[in-house]
């Protein structure tokens, strides 16, 4: 019965003296833990979406005119180009801006009612539907007009319809042009009237057509060969409207995956083209400005598409395929922070959809890490946020991010205090004083217990001794 009694008093006073050391507060200097880094040398990191110009193909296609760009709609990295940010003016390509616009905010089957500054103020020499004062015109009509024969009158009525003047209509391509990304765009005009202030660029032009095949309405009209008019009130008869793009017109420039795109030509611009092309559910937006002839902007776009295709490849990023390098990595940052009050309370990673490059790159294999020696910790911060690149390193070098971990460092046992209590010198003394005067206490108490239950246990021997003299 002793022993059981020292043993119980042992583990009581045990467990006071680590109460006393849970409480007492222990300063952390420091955490500089240094982590392995993947990869030493000096390697490009890409987190441009032209960063592949600056890696150009030597059998690359030379392509006429004064900019063009090839740019990949899946992960909309630009493949090729040349001043593709430069001002210039884009002709009838600005329709793509404007017909986007009448899909946007016309009913196909939308009654347009024509008045005369819808057609007035095209100059002689400009392509033109026909249409007169006072006539009713479907929206459908109008936008294949626009699409297939480049009609300008057709166009200005779209303007006019959506907007209530062209003025309007034009701060609304504007807008909507800036809503896409566009910095290099400032349009004057709703139909492509010869300005020198009516400008875009081939990057830019890309995006508006690339945000214009999102809608399969405009691909499909672009596409048409040819397209029966609906007769009017004015005109009793049907109008045919054929196709201009030598895409679709003819034999010699037709392009099996050419799936939309617009025409465009004035003097001061030159000839223009915007295409989209589409093969294996992977398209490819071009963009060519300035080109000095009809046929040879087709030939050209033709040789960028077929070079775009067979000379690049986008791939898709599998996040399954950084699962073990985002568990080390959560791993090794809490093995880092195992002598502080910190850890890893939340993390995720997000990543890009997808990544191109060249198809040779590819081939030759690829690597993926994480870099963590520049995850500086504060021992001293209760909420830490951190964005960790996620890395896809090829054969050659060349190094992309793909990706990165998004971490939250915080204290394990954080309680949230309505009025927290500052922390001074004082303060943990006194806290220190409390528990000895506690753990004194409890002593004193165990002590006493100790020798008043001995006290018990000798009378009751006592007793028993003087029974047994008794009886004998």
């Amino acid at each position: 019965m002793k022993r059981n009694l020292y043993s119980m008093l042992k583990r009581s006073i045990s467990a006071v003296i680590c109460a006393v050391m849970a409480l007492t507060p222990v300063t952390v200097l420091a955490v500089n833990e240094e982590f392995d880094d993947p990869d030493d040398g000096v390697v490009s990191q890409n987190e441009a979406f032209d960063d592949l110009l600056n890696d150009p193909l030597e059998n690359a296609p030379r392509i006429t005119g004064t900019s063009y760009v090839l740019l990949d709609s899946l992960s909309g990295d630009v493949l090729m180009g040349r001043n593709i940010h430069d001002h210039l003016e884009p002709a009838s390509t600005t329709k793509i801006m404007t017909v986007l616009l009448a899909l946007e905010n016309l009913d196909m089957d939308q009654t347009i009612n024509i008045t005369t500054p819808m057609y007035e103020p095209i100059p002689e020499g400009y392509q033109k539907l026909g249409i007169t004062d006072g006539e009713q015109v479907l929206a459908r009509d109008l936008i294949y007009a626009s699409l297939l024969m480049s009609a300008n009158d057709a166009a200005l009525a779209l303007a006019i319809a959506v907007g209530g003047s062209e003025n309007e209509f034009l701060n609304m391509m504007n807008e909507r042009a800036a809503e896409i990304g566009c910095t290099d765009t400032h349009f004057t005009t709703s139909y492509g009237l010869s300005d020198v202030n009516n400008i875009t660029s081939a990057y830019d032009l890309a995006l508006i057509l690339q945000e214009a095949m999102n809608n399969p309405v405009f691909g499909e009209i672009s596409t048409t060969f040819q397209y029966t008019m609906t007769a009017t009130n004015v005109y009793s008869d049907t109008r045919e409207i054929v196709n201009a793009n030598r895409f679709i017109s003819t034999q010699e420039y037709a392009y099996d995956y050419y799936v939309g795109g617009k025409t465009g030509y004035t003097d001061s611009a030159g000839y223009t083209l915007a295409s989209a092309a589409k093969k294996n559910d992977r398209m490819l937006i071009g963009v060519i400005l300035g080109s000095t002839s009809s046929e040879i902007r087709y030939s050209d776009m033709i040789d960028l598409f077929e070079f775009g295709f067979s000379s690049y490849t986008t791939l898709a990023i599998d996040r399954s395929e950084y699962q073990v390098i985002y568990n080390n990595a959560i791993d090794q940052i809490n093995a880092a922070l195992i002598d502080t009050n910190l850890s890893v309370m939340e993390s995720s990673m997000e990543f890009s959809d997808y990544i191109s490059t060249t198809t040779i790159r590819v081939a030759g294999g690829c690597s993926n890490s994480v870099e963590l020696s520049n995850v500086l910790i504060d021992p001293n911060e209760e909420d830490q946020y951190f964005n960790i690149p996620l890395y896809k390193t090829y054969a050659d070098g060349k190094t992309y991010i793909v990706g990165s971990i998004s971490l939250r460092i915080s204290t394990r046992d954080r309680v949230i205090e309505i009025t927290p209590e500052k922390k001074t010198s004082w303060t943990y003394i006194k806290d220190t004083l409390i528990v000895i005067i506690a753990l004194t206490v409890l002593i004193l108490i165990l002590l006493y217990s100790f020798v008043t239950f001995k006290k018990k246990t000798q009378k009751r021997s006592d007793e028993e001794y003087r029974n047994r003299s008794k009886m004998l």
